[in-house]
């Protein structure tokens, strides 16, 4: 489960943060995932639990924000909104469809006290 790993970084993240800046406790991360990620949500909340405990961010508050897959079309030389890699272009049906956003994954921001 790569959910498990990609929690961990977010509280490495989250820990590196309140080291930097002298915060002593995260009382809400926010995250924003894109539709392409591939990024399992409910099993990352999950993990994200159970990674927290202990830490600076214990019992906080995650807020995912979900970014829809973006794609440049080949075929007809358009933006498109796709569902899934790999998709055909929803306005000519092309194949040829490169994925220029909805993959990333990112600590947005995070209220702290």
């Amino acid at each position: 489960m790569h959910e498990m790993s990609l929690a961990e970084s977010v509280l490495q993240i989250v820990e590196d943060t309140a080291a930097q800046q002298g915060f002593k406790r995260v009382t809400e991360v926010r995250l924003e995932i894109g539709a392409l990620s591939g990024v399992e949500v409910e099993a990352l909340c999950f993990c994200m639990d159970v990674v927290f405990k202990g830490s600076v961010a214990d019992g906080a508050r995650v807020e995912l924000e979900r970014l829809p897959g973006q794609g440049w079309c080949l075929g007809c030389g358009e933006s498109v909104e796709i569902q899934a890699l790999y998709d055909p272009c929803p306005k000519c049906g092309s194949y040829q469809v490169q994925a220029t956003g909805g993959t990333e994954m990112r600590v947005k921001d995070m209220l702290v006290e």
